[in-house]
């Protein structure tokens, strides 16, 4: 495997992606900016709180982390209830299908592993791939968050 020596951040059209929304794929959610807005975002950062914050600095349709293997007390996944509480789908895939910290792996190959609420509406499904099911999603539909 070889490592990346800069950290990903890749925009792909509809076209490109197959879905009905613009996809960010970054390694960290750090790398989201305002242009990301209105974005179905593709990270291989943790899912813990940190990473909500980040996530929250401007509205997405949905969010997607790494679960990091959960960590002690649901830390790897604690960003589903903040992401929820501020009106954001948000997901993880799990560590045993995507590499923690990276955006593309999670894109090509993650398995969701959880979900919040809103991302649950959405329809998806624990153990299937992310990539596939968001290619089934209309994201014009969904208002989104403020």
């Amino acid at each position: 495997m070889t490592q990346r020596q800069e950290p990903l951040r890749l925009v792909l059209t509809p076209a490109q992606s197959g879905v009905r929304a613009r996809v960010v794929v970054v390694d960290s959610i750090t790398a989201v900016t305002t242009e990301d807005a209105g974005s179905v975002v593709v990270s291989g950062s943790h899912g813990g709180v940190s990473s909500a914050h980040f996530a929250l600095r401007y509205p997405m349709r949905l969010v997607v982390f790494n679960d990091a293997g959960g960590g002690k007390d649901g830390a790897g996944m604690a960003a589903l209830n903040l992401l929820q509480d501020a009106g954001v789908a948000a997901a993880t895939v799990s560590h045993t299908s995507a590499r923690i910290g990276d955006g593309m792996d999670a894109w090509e190959h993650g398995a969701v592993s959880h979900g919040n609420v809103l991302a649950a509406a959405l329809g998806l499904v624990q153990g299937r791939r992310l990539r596939e099911h968001l290619q089934l999603i209309d994201f014009a539909q969904l208002p989104l968050p403020e």
